[in-house]
This record gives C-alpha cells, structure tokens and sequence, in this order.
C-alpha cells in the first residue's frame, strides 16, 4: 500500500479554530492564564449526539477553546501551524474557513482579523508550498446582517492568489434560522467572484439539503452526506456539480453515524457525486486530513487507484487555478506509478 502522506491532495474543509494543535491551545491557555476543561486536553476524541443538547456540547467545547485566541500573535501560530500540518500530510492545497467576528474584539476590528488570516497564509504558502485559500464564514447563530457585513468584507479581499478570499460560507447548527434568510448575504459574495460554500446535509437530511441548494446556489456543500439518504437529490447535485466536502470523522464524532464504516462514502462515489475529504475540527475530533483517507481505504475498502481518484475529486472542487489544479493532478498521477 502506498504512503497515504505522500499522495498531493487538497485540503477543503478545515475551521480556523478547529485546526488549532492541543499543544498549542494548551501553550495560549497558559498565556491567558484561562483554565480548560479537561476533556478539550486528553487524547479522546469529542464524542456526543446528533441532537440539539449534544450540538449545545460540541459548541461550548468549541467556545472554550476559541475563548485563548485573544492575539494577532495567536491568530498568526494558528494559521502558520495549520498550513504546516498539511504540508506533512501531503495537501497541495488548503482552504481553511474563519468567522473573524470572535476574534475581531482582541486585534481592532473584522478588518484587522481578516487581515491577519490573510497576510499570514500567504506567510505560510510561500514557506510550506501550499497553497492557501481563505473561505470567510458567517454564523448561523448570528444575524443574516452579520452576514451581510462579512460578504462585503471577504468581497474587499477576494482574489485566487495564496491567501486571498476565495469563497463565502456558513456555519454552525444547521438546525438554527431560515436558509432564505442568508441569501443576500451570498448574492453579495457571488457579486465579488466568491463561490458559494455553506454547511448544509450533515445534522439534518435531504431536505435541508435542497434549501441550501435552493437558496444559497452552493458551488460545494460543507458535509452533504445526507444528501444519500435521497437518490433523486443526489443525482441532481451529481449533475449540477456541487461537489460535497464529507467529513467522516466529524459525522462520527456529532452522532450522525456510529462509526467510520457507516458513513454512506460508497454510495456517494458510486453515485458519481466530487467528494473532497475533510478534517472539520482535528482540534476536538482528533483526527486530520490523512486519518479520512486511511478510514476510506479501511473501513470502506478503496484501493490505491480508488484513492487517487479521491485526491482527483478534492483537486478539481478546489477554488484552486487551471494551472494549479493541473500540476497537482499530475502529482497524483505519479503517486501511483510504482
């Protein structure tokens, strides 16, 4: 079998925050002198269920750890390492998602946030040799006019360049507001050349799905697993080419499925459907980029060939250039020459 590390692939769905290395949250909790709760430092990964009570747990887990980064110096370590860590894991290509509002008290504002994200992924890009795209998020605990005011922002620094904004998401609960309700938002991002890449088919089901589809006009799904449930939905998506970020770990560890081996992959791929693997949150999960792969040669049984064809998938739904995108594909193709 071959060096899962060393096949190029691209990395889509990654949280700023959620990248952050225990090591590293535990090193800026020390900084703050702020105390963490336990579970957020051990070796298990988060494990609750898919309801609104084990989403509230995910969630406070989260806050606790976003609570430390109070810095530009944080907010810098976290981008740089995370670039970091998937240069070791093989990725050509990272986009990594931010919400700058949590952070934007600590460094003067969205704008200084947003800025630090960005100036320090094209640091990272140019050290590691990853490219680096920046997905700006809106929250669906928060006001659509929140979102509103990040679209315009993420529209202030789009570009295909490394670290330039590349696309517009949305996160948080899927079960929270009205979808219809964040469609400006993503009107504005579509305006600026931003593609549209909100949550949606990981707590809830096909028709969420649809909604999303329906109003947000997604080029890719964050998650979409769901969306096996409904073979005619399916298809659509297969045929429209909204390529779907699946994230197994994360669909375990939030209760959706009870294990690795249950999560519907195979029927995504035999369906046809672009699947681009992704860690979501390693922080909480504790499992990276390369751990989805190794859960879809073993628990679901793809072969080498099989694999690349996933890297393939993650290269093409990337925001990435033509030229780029050719290059890496390339690198996948001699991954498999013996």
């Amino acid at each position: 079998m071959r060096d899962l590390t060393r096949l190029p692939k691209a990395h889509l769905h990654l949280h700023f925050t959620g990248s952050m290395r225990v090591s590293t949250l535990r090193a800026l909790a020390a900084e703050q002198g702020v105390r963490l709760p336990q579970h957020l430092l051990d070796a298990d990964p988060l494990r609750v269920p898919a309801s609104e009570r084990g989403w509230f747990r995910f969630q406070r887990s989260y806050d606790a750890a976003r609570a430390v980064v109070r810095s530009e110096h944080a907010m810098r370590r976290i981008v740089r390492e995370a670039v970091e860590d998937d240069a070791a894991e093989g990725s050509r290509r990272l986009e990594i998602q931010v919400d700058p509002t949590s952070y934007a008290p600590w460094v003067g504002g969205l704008t200084p946030a947003l800025e630090i994200v960005v100036d320090e992924a094209r640091a990272a890009s140019a050290a590691t040799g990853v490219e680096v795209g920046v997905v700006v998020a809106a929250s669906r605990t928060r006001h659509p006019l929140d979102a509103r005011t990040l679209a315009r922002l993420a529209a202030r620094f789009a570009g295909d360049g490394p670290g330039d904004v590349v696309g517009f998401g949305l996160s948080n609960d899927e079960r929270r507001g009205d979808t219809a309700d964040w469609a400006a938002a993503f009107r504005i991002a579509r305006r600026a050349g931003l593609a549209g890449l909100p949550h949606g088919g990981e707590l809830l089901g096909p028709e969420h799905v649809r909604d999303v589809v329906a109003h947000l006009k997604p080029v890719r799904l964050g998650h979409g697993v769901r969306s096996a449930e409904d073979p005619d939905l399916l298809a659509r998506l297969v045929d429209a080419g909204i390529a779907l970020e699946v994230c197994p770990s994360s669909n375990v560890s939030l209760g959706v499925y009870p294990g690795p081996g249950a999560v519907p992959l195979r029927v995504l791929l035999d369906a046809g459907a672009q699947v681009a693997l992704g860690a979501d949150d390693p922080l909480l999960f504790h499992s990276r980029l390369v751990d989805q792969y190794r859960i879809a040669r073993e628990e679901h049984g793809l072969d080498d060939a099989a694999l690349a064809d996933l890297a393939r998938g993650s290269i093409r739904a990337s925001l990435a250039t033509e030229r780029s995108r050719a290059a890496m594909l390339a690198d996948v193709d001699a991954w498999l020459v013996p």
